[in-house]
């Protein structure tokens, strides 16, 4: 009998302890603000327009993933609004350009209109680009969002920038972030996708638009759970998500993915959920 009293009267120190703990001890959780979108006036200046390209380039366009030193998947954009000219009087210029503007612009919306030599889809001889069409799909940029990127890469560039300051009614840009500079989560698998870059270099289910430098995404629901011995299916997708160097596809170069120090900071559960339930058909 005095056991049992003991028991009981430990279970009930037990619970009434947890319970306190939650009550007091945990930090009060306070939503975030809904989304607000930054809007975009007749008093920016070009310099604040070029920090939104700069912004834009670095995030939503997802530029850097492909466009770097490191995986060599597609030619370096610093340079590219000096030698625009040069592109254009190209023999294999097969775009309607005329001017440096003209030139980036078309080579983020008809990206075949150009192609560097040596980045073209293979079986294509560089006259077929993989990069998708930004304002299209995913990625999906804004009239004032190409503006601002094209602007961005006239000024590293070191050329004149000649794209004209938004005026307010072509919309806002940064509709991305919250207030408070919280990133807005994805709440589809289509978004998700588009926030975290990968129609950039992947054809991905549910996605009309993506790049073909990365294996087809759509096509892990059946190869998933074969790729390697004694692991299931979402965890080969997982790890090939935040490890891609632990199974290199063939005909797939190593180090082609970069995987960003701080995913898991940029990605929720919720998020890697959505991505891998449609890589693996669960949508």
């Amino acid at each position: 009998m005095k056991a049992l009293l003991k028991i009981s009267v430990f279970s009930l120190a037990v619970i009434c302890g947890f319970a306190g703990y939650t009550t007091y001890g945990l930090p009060l959780i306070v939503p975030e603000a809904p989304p607000v979108e930054e809007k975009l006036g007749g008093d920016l200046t070009m310099e604040q327009f070029i920090a939104v390209g700069d912004k834009i380039y670095n995030g939503k366009g997802t530029c850097p993933l492909c466009h770097n030193p490191v995986g060599g998947r597609a030619p370096l954009l610093e340079g590219v609004a000096g030698i625009s000219m040069e592109r254009i009087a190209d023999e294999r210029y097969a775009g309607k350009a005329t001017d440096i503007e003209g030139y980036i612009r078309e080579s983020l919306i008809d990206t075949s209109a150009f192609v560097v030599e040596g980045f073209g889809k293979k079986g294509t001889n560089d006259t077929v680009s993989p990069m998708p069409d930004v304002s299209k799909g995913a990625i999906g940029l804004s009239e004032v969002e190409l503006n601002a990127v094209i602007a961005y890469l006239q000024d590293i560039g070191g050329v004149e920038v000649t794209v004209p300051l938004p005026t307010g009614d072509e919309g806002g840009v940064g509709g991305e972030e919250e207030a408070g500079g919280e990133i807005k989560l994805a709440e589809t698998a289509a978004e998700a996708f588009g926030k975290f870059g990968c129609t950039a270099c992947h054809m991905a289910p549910g996605i009309e638009d993506g790049g073909d430098i990365g294996p087809d995404l759509g096509a892990l629901a059946e190869l998933a759970g074969s790729r390697k011995e004694g692991m299931d299916a979402r965890a080969y997708v997982i790890e090939s998500i935040m490890d891609p160097n632990a199974f290199v596809v063939q005909d797939y170069d190593a180090d082609m993915m970069p995987v960003p120090e701080d995913y898991d900071v940029q990605m929720t559960l919720a998020e890697m959920n959505l991505i891998v339930d449609a890589m693996l058909g669960k949508e």
